[in-house]
């Protein structure tokens, strides 16, 4: 598989953007073909709930996010995801999974 290497785990690509009516392709030789503003982003999410979405953002609604929160309600708590974008190229680019912050346990008690 081809792909951007970052610490050792292979990242797949997404080339170009789309136009109404095509759908994008998985290459690196079109990298560089996206130049128009007019045209929708290709993006990619890697890792948790939404790995291996691959989403359309029409050109209409601007640039894409730098930052993305996914809330997952069920029957217990709610768990939220958030991916920071990782641009490859004009018009490509990957969401990839915040990993949690820190946070201290309950038992653990705080130095006065």
């Amino acid at each position: 598989m081809s792909g951007h290497l970052t610490i050792g785990v292979p990242r797949p690509t997404l080339v170009g953007r789309r136009t109404s009516g095509r759908r994008p392709e998985l290459s690196e030789e079109n990298a560089a073909a996206a130049t128009s503003d007019t045209e929708d982003s290709v993006l990619l999410f890697v890792g948790g709930p939404l790995d291996g979405r691959v989403q359309i953002r029409e050109a209409r609604h601007g640039e894409p996010l730098p930052t993305v929160t996914h809330v997952h309600l069920h029957g217990g708590p709610k768990v939220v995801h958030r991916y920071d974008l990782e641009p490859l190229s004009d018009g490509v680019g990957v969401y990839n999974l915040r990993r949690p912050a820190r946070r201290p346990a309950h038992d653990e008690s705080v130095a006065d």
